[in-house]
């Protein structure tokens, strides 16, 4: 399952991320409200971990704005509050369950492992296009206008999430973590010198320029 974990304590994140990953999960990590809304707008995941207090925006919050947008991903609530009215709460905001910390492990993957029996699997878009710029999921290969396009590992990751995100804006913090890891020993100016070279070779060329930067934001690439 591809997970959104949401808790500030990074001790406890630490922790339910190894024992996840172990279980053959893929694990996005946001330590607080506002980083974990980002993530599950940008959609993917199978299952949504949101401790309830956090900086920022609240995981009760964060749920709440979830469905808003009606995403209906199973969404697991953890907490300290064990008040039924406190229950009743993270229940009327959207969240499929809810877990009272501390907790025992194994209860939490029982948990996780029911909620993911709710969400059917999406059927995957196996060829990603925008304008005349395509990625084909299964080969790998990108073209634009026809002509192929060789681009390494890591900047045929950065534009396939671009691509799945077209028309968003992914900040550079949302990038490193999507595509280096939440702990990978890298900075935003690796996402700056990626973009660089992933210009040169989709943009190079062609009128219209199809990866943006947003100043002060992060970048997008156009629909």
């Amino acid at each position: 399952m591809h997970i959104l974990l949401a808790e500030d304590d990074e001790q406890l994140s630490k922790l339910i991320i190894h024992k996840l990953q172990k279980n053959m999960n893929t694990v996005d990590y946001a330590p607080d409200g506002e980083t974990a809304l980002g993530y599950a707008l940008m959609g993917g995941y199978d299952l949504i971990i949101l401790d309830w207090m956090m900086p920022g925006l609240s995981g009760v919050q964060v749920c709440q704005q979830i469905r808003e947008q009606k995403d209906q991903t199973p969404i697991l609530i953890l907490t300290a509050k064990d008040e039924l009215d406190d229950k009743i709460r993270g229940f009327d905001s959207g969240a499929d369950d809810y877990l009272v910390k501390p907790f025992e492990f194994e209860e939490l993957v029982a948990r996780i492992r029911a909620l993911g029996k709710r969400k059917p699997l999406p059927l995957k878009e196996e060829v990603l296009s925008a304008d005349n710029l395509y990625l084909d999921t299964k080969t790998h290969k990108v073209t634009r206008d026809g002509t192929e396009i060789i681009l390494t590992q890591r900047e045929y990751q950065l534009l396939s999430l671009l691509m799945m995100n077209k028309g968003q804006v992914l900040t550079r913090e949302v990038i490193l973590d999507r595509i280096w890891g939440y702990d990978a020993e890298v900075t935003r100016n690796t996402v700056d010198a990626y973009i660089r070279l992933l210009r040169k070779k989709v943009d190079k060329g062609y009128s219209k320029k199809l990866i943006k930067s947003i100043r002060g934001f992060g970048y997008t690439i156009q629909k």
